[in-house]
């Protein structure tokens, strides 16, 4: 009887060293390699790196388009931009220009 009472009580000294460390050991994985551990925080700061660059780009895009198009606004035509348009659109060319041919990629519109 004595050595079931000895494993008894050794079961029971045991038992909440053995939670606390499970539970700690539980939160360490969680806090390197779960959803939000630093593991994760480091995917996201890639993301947010790739996604400012894509931002700068759209940003530099749009302003680049604002400034066309400010230049064939109603209240203001700018001349050089009005001419550019409608030869252009015309598909004209003095005789006078140098023509130079855009690829597909640097097309504007």
């Amino acid at each position: 009887m004595s050595v079931v009472r000895w494993a008894k009580r050794a079961a029971q000294a045991a038992l909440p060293p053995v939670l606390f460390l499970s539970l700690t050991g539980y939160f360490c994985w969680n806090a390197t390699r779960g959803e939000h551990g630093l593991t994760a925080y480091g995917e996201r700061e890639k993301q947010l790196v790739k996604a400012q660059g894509e931002f700068k780009a759209a940003d530099a895009e749009r302003d680049a388009w604002e400034n066309r198009v400010a230049g064939l606004r109603a209240n203001h035509i700018d001349p050089d931009t009005l001419d550019e348009r409608s030869r252009a659109m015309l598909n004209l060319a003095d005789p006078l220009d140098i023509v130079v041919p855009y690829g597909q990629k640097n097309k504007l519109f």
